[in-house]
């Protein structure tokens, strides 16, 4: 396989070398991701409260939604180009990457909408609040308005991901991160518009990041594997088919999880402010790690899914076991600062000595999240690897349905832990994903798999 400076081999080589590198700024990537929405809730927890915090924090899952259905699709052509690259079927990329290029942007636009018209019904379903209603209101309207600059981001980083370049997502989330920050202060702190002050930062910041890293590529368009040529972003129908055929379970994955978390969030937000601010603040803080350490399993995707388009069964096996070792110590150092500085970080977020006060609960359930998660880096990469994201989309809903809905309500209600069960249950439900998945890699039950590099 040939390379360039924006694409990668990883047929060969050291193993355990090539992923570190790789998943090195894939975690910066996924640090200054998390950064760029935390930096929202801390300056609206400082400037406009606890209602202001819930109110973005809630309205935050709804938009994650549908940026998670895009880069489902956007992970299917991620898979594609990867093994055409293993496959040594370059000439194929083109074609691919402009097919994917017109879908998801369309489907960045037809989001817009659906999320503007659809705000007043789902945030009457939420339970939101009456104090943060409004607000969010405000935040689901702006934000609705930027989801093709979200969607365009997040497919440039899946396609560069799929050509195992790392550098240049993290430069393209730098920008947005540095503009949303001087924004988020002007706009909120400094001309005091709350909510809506951080929710034009955040458009803004990501319309920076997506226009740069267009300009980007089209600079270096030889070396990207796509000509920019009006013609080439007619979709094909081949790779339509197959964007869908991966995507769609993969979407399906990303929006029960989704639907799943709106669904908890419902049930916290019903006991309170206080409750729901908490609640919020802490999945940030759980968000800070599961992004983070999802660099490991970005970088082992790309390496797993070249390997196994190349008949290197082996090769892609150890690049599973090389992501448990680095997510195994990876979750151990993250835990052991969680467990003892766990209160200070939830300080950073609000003034509310109420929710300083039930941080310690939350933190008391949620430490059960992260043992699965450690499993899923190398596991999740591996089915999403290999191509077999129905798989991938059964245990998502294991998870996202039967299991967080589930088990938050026989904690929560059932039970009547209260908000301890339910951030329990919300913990408890990766296990479903971790553990069918552990057991398909082990078994060698998809060594007899037809390889998706021989269709394209």
């Amino acid at each position: 396989m040939k390379t360039t400076k924006l694409t990668k081999d990883f047929t060969n080589g050291s193993i355990a070398r090539q992923l570190f590198a790789l998943m090195i700024p894939f975690m910066l990537s996924n640090a200054l991701q998390v950064l760029y929405s935390t930096i929202d809730m801390i300056i609206v927890g400082k400037y406009v409260g606890t209602a202001g915090l819930s109110a973005v924090s809630q309205s935050s899952s709804i938009l994650n939604f549908a940026t998670m259905i895009c880069l489902g699709f956007s992970n299917g052509g991620q898979i594609l180009i990867a093994q055409a690259l293993g496959a040594g079927k370059k000439k194929e990329t083109n074609s691919i990457i402009g097919t994917l290029f017109t879908v998801i942007l369309s489907m960045g636009l037809v989001f817009s909408l659906i999320i503007i018209l659809s705000k007043n019904i789902v945030i009457k379903v939420m339970n939101i609040p009456p104090e943060s209603v409004l607000m969010s209101e405000e935040y689901l309207i702006i934000c609705g308005l930027g989801m093709i600059f979200t969607a365009g981001y997040n497919m440039v980083s899946a396609i560069l991901r799929g050509m195992g370049d790392s550098k240049r997502p993290l430069m393209f989330i730098a920008i947005a991160s540095v503009v949303n920050l001087a924004l988020d202060i002007l706009f909120t702190g400094v001309l005091g518009w709350g909510v809506a002050g951080a929710a034009w930062a955040t458009i803004i910041g990501q319309a920076a990041s997506f226009i740069f890293s267009l300009y980007y590529l089209y600079k270096n368009k030889k070396d990207f594997g796509f000509d920019f040529k009006l013609l080439s972003f007619m979709p094909v129908k081949r790779y339509v088919k197959m964007i869908m055929n991966l995507g769609t379970p993969m979407a399906i994955q990303s929006g029960f999880i989704n639907v799943s978390m709106l669904y908890v969030n419902s049930m916290i937000n019903s006991l309170g402010v206080v409750e729901s601010a908490t609640f919020g603040v802490g999945v940030r803080i759980d968000d800070i790690m599961n992004k983070i350490s999802m660099g490991i399993q970005y970088a082992a995707l790309p390496m797993i899914s070249q390997n196994i388009a190349a008949k290197q069964l082996k090769r892609a096996e150890k690049v599973v076991h090389w992501a448990w070792v680095f997510s195994g110590a990876f979750t151990v150092i993250f835990l052991s600062l969680y467990l003892c500085f766990g209160k200070e970080l939830f300080m950073l977020f609000s003034d509310d000595t109420d929710v300083h006060a039930l941080s310690t609960t939350f933190i008391k359930a949620i430490v059960w999240l992260f043992i699965p998660f450690a499993v899923m880096r190398g596991t999740g990469a591996f089915v999403q690897g290999i191509g077999n994201v129905k798989f991938g989309m059964v245990l998502s809903i294991l998870d996202g349905v039967a299991l967080r809905i589930g088990f938050s309500w026989l904690f929560g209600i059932g039970l009547g832990f209260g908000f301890f069960g339910f951030v329990l249950g919300y913990a408890l439900a990766p296990y479903g994903y971790a553990i069918p998945s552990l057991i398909y890699f082990l078994s060698g039950m998809w060594k007899n798999r037809k390889v998706l590099a021989d269709d394209i």
